[in-house]
């Protein structure tokens, strides 16, 4: 779901342009590579699709060993990095541009959790972090994990769980190093500083401590990439003799998870799918003990739930689709009173139970809100305050039940990330941080706008825009948006996008349909059978951003990863006049596809969000009407650079190899088609911050070079 941000080098170093983007000399190709095409058919409710180039996924995956597979890859790597050749120095200013933005020698602001302070920091020059935590009462800093040392030796790292037992004395946690996000979890001695023999491989959840820090919960992913289990492992024991506390059978789509009430005395765990969930209980000091079920799960009913002082707290859709939060007794968890009621202004996503009060989070006019609230009085309400047009904020780290200061993260398209600590009591919001620009900012040169553009149904979309205050009326303009699974793209700070907008561009997120920006309604009118809405809301706003003198046909480049690069695959196909150059990364483009195969890991659970093409004749003809993959068709296409990961278990590589191999095969333009996969990573590109900076700035002089803004 995260777009693809990788990278083919380290800290300081940019791969040179005689090597390809596995560190290995080649001979510079003269033409792009073309995919053999094989025949093969599938047919369903009466329909019949060819897919010659079915043969790219290779069948005995998860394992990639097919050599004609990783050949093609390969040489599109190679394609990719001789036609990137002559950008060498556009893409190594990029990359020293947004290095120099960086402040290597970083830290956290340390956050109290029992009896200890805890922080991370980065040295200079290292690509990942280092923990560390010292006593409240005074004494010296204690490094309790190196990711650094974690990483050595290994193309990808990733570090996954990261739980402290509640005494102190542990640490758990868990590591990828191939990007498949199949994370083994290890427990580290902080007494001692030992590694303890347990280890779990293939773990895909956070790692819950229980038993009074004696066990810890955790899940696994089976072979379809889902979890399916709630397990309990005790500190000493052979993993082998690992207790389930639950296994999910009844629905093959659902995953399961579990973690910690707020007053940590009941462990949560929870199974569900994009619109369903189920929830029971069970005492953490009794985690094999009797479970209690807080209501059966019914079909297109989300709830999730937390407990204090014997009160369960249940926040809901049942009765508004912008949820209400409910109480409920234990010996009746079934049985749900409102406490605040679904409105049709207020979207209220969220709540987090403290000693004193408790938080409501959520948007308004699409706007994030936090809200302070009295267990005592429901009317009292105190919502934290900021002032800008447009911004970013949510409840930050707040490990501890019992606070008086709460630990906010704030942001804005010219702010740069802040944390902020806001006092409970007098409603003082101190700013502890704000994020340091070494080579220098001064906001006071760029300017925000929030707009709205009319789409095709005349519904009013939101935008935001930053921009130069001197660019020029009518220049370029990068245009972002994700748009599914309600997640709502927030108008943050990026210092990486400063390099577009400081060459004149205005950047723009489009906060279309499928995201829940103003509401569960705007996710809702944009997945299944109005999932179109998400398409032509972008075509819209681009089309509006021309009509209101903000570009130009065009002059507009666009990208978005995973879901928002299926939303790429799109409007290259629907409107390809409007594009400058498109970047589309681990693009879900071969939807049918996918969704008809229900042993890849994307597609049980996924039904809800996409449709269920097996079942369903409708939904098979609809996904087949937008599905990028089966709707190329000989015309001219924007030029476009891809990304892939091979150990992509979200989208799978086959999904972006199989798509540029068929517009290849099908544009009638000269324009540039280039295909990068990493061969050593998954969804979220190759690990590093540097690392990742590099391929960002990769993407960048692509869209400079193509939009002919090379400046």
């Amino acid at each position: 779901m995260a777009a693809c941000l990788s990278a083919a080098t380290l800290a300081f170093a940019a791969p040179a342009s005689a090597q390809n983007t596995e560190g290995n000399s080649v001979t510079s190709p003269t033409s792009p590579p073309t995919a053999e095409k094989r025949d093969h058919s599938y047919t369903h409710h009466g329909i019949t699709i060819s897919d010659p180039y079915h043969w790219l996924k290779d069948q005995s995956y998860p394992t990639i060993d097919d050599e004609d597979i990783i050949d093609h890859l390969k040489a599109e790597n190679a394609w990719f990095e001789t036609r990137m050749a002559p950008q060498q120095a556009l893409v190594d200013g990029l990359y020293e541009e947004m290095k120099a933005r960086v402040k290597e020698d970083d830290s956290t602001v340390p956050q109290r959790r029992g009896e200890y302070l805890y922080w991370s920091e980065f040295e200079e020059g290292k690509e990942y972090r280092k923990y560390y935590r010292r006593p409240v009462a005074g004494g010296d800093a204690q490094l309790i994990l190196d990711e650094n040392e974690l990483a050595e030796g290994n193309e990808y790292f990733r570090l996954g769980a990261f739980s402290v037992s509640d005494n102190g004395r542990y640490l758990a946690y868990s590591s990828d190093n191939t990007g498949s996000e199949r994370f083994t979890a290890r427990i580290k001695d902080l007494e001692t500083g030992e590694l303890l023999p347990d280890e779990i491989p293939g773990t895909l959840t956070g790692l819950t401590w229980v038993m009074d820090d004696k066990a810890i919960v955790y899940g696994l992913a089976n072979e379809q990439w889902r979890v399916h289990d709630a397990t309990i492992h005790v500190l000493g024991t052979p993993v082998a003799e690992d207790v389930e506390l639950y296994r999910e059978t009844q629905n093959d789509g659902f995953r399961v998870d579990a973690g910690l009430s707020a007053q940590e005395d009941w462990l949560i765990i929870s199974a569900g799918d994009n619109e369903t969930s189920e929830i029971r209980l069970v005492r953490a000091d009794d985690p094999t003990g009797e479970q209690i079920l807080i209501s059966p799960r019914q079909t297109g009913r989300e709830y999730d739930v937390d407990v204090r002082d014997g009160k369960i707290y249940v926040h809901t859709n049942d009765e508004h689709v912008n949820f209400r939060l409910a109480t409920a007794s234990l010996d009746n968890p079934g049985d749900w009173t409102t406490l605040i009621a679904g409105s049709d202004e207020f979207y209220l996503d969220g709540f987090e139970l403290f000693k004193e009060f408790y938080v409501t989070e959520g948007r308004l006019r699409g706007l994030d809100q936090i809200q302070l609230r009295s267990y005592d009085d429901p009317n009292l309400v105190k919502p934290v305050a900021f002032t800008e047009a447009s911004f970013s904020t949510g409840l930050s780290n707040n490990p501890e039940y019992d606070q008086d200061r709460l630990r906010l993260s704030y942001a804005s398209m010219v702010t740069p990330d802040s944390v902020y600590d806001y006092h409970v009591e007098t409603g003082e919001l101190e700013l502890l941080k704000q994020q340091e620009i070494p080579s220098g900012y001064d906001a006071d040169l760029y300017e925000v706008e929030r707009i709205e553009i009319a789409a095709r149904d005349g519904t009013m979309v939101p935008v935001s825009i930053v921009s130069r205050k001197d660019r020029e009326r009518g220049g370029p303009l990068h245009l972002y948006a994700y748009g599914a699974y309600g997640f709502a793209y927030p108008p943050s700070f990026s210092t990486t996008r400063l390099s577009l907008v400081d060459r004149g561009y205005a950047f723009a997120i489009a906060h279309i349909r499928g995201g829940d920006d103003l509401g569960r309604n705007w996710y809702l009118q944009g997945k299944l059978n109005e999932r179109t809405n998400t398409f032509n809301d972008f075509v819209d706003v681009a089309k509006g951003l021309i009509a209101k003198g903000y570009t130009q046909q065009g002059r507009i480049s666009a990208s978005g990863g995973s879901a928002g690069g299926e939303l790429m695959g799109v409007v290259v196909n629907t409107n390809p006049e409007l594009w400058g150059a498109v970047v589309a990364h681990v693009p879900f483009v071969d939807v049918l596809s996918t969704m008809l195969d229900k042993d890849l890991p994307l597609t049980p659970g996924e039904w809800p969000e996409w449709g269920n093409p097996i079942e369903s004749k409708q939904a098979f003809a609809y996904i087949l009407s937008y599905s990028p993959y089966d709707q190329v068709v000989a015309q001219d296409y924007p030029p476009l650079l891809v990304t892939a990961g091979l150990n992509d278990p979200r989208v799978t590589y086959w999904e972006p190899a199989k798509w540029v191999a068929k517009l290849r095969e099908f544009k009638t333009d000269d324009n540039e088609l280039l295909l990068k996969t990493n061969m050593g990573a998954g969804h979220g590109g190759k690990s590093g911050r540097f690392a990742s900076i590099y391929e960002v700035a990769e993407e960048y002089a692509f869209l400079l070079w193509q939009m002919g803004e090379t400046g």
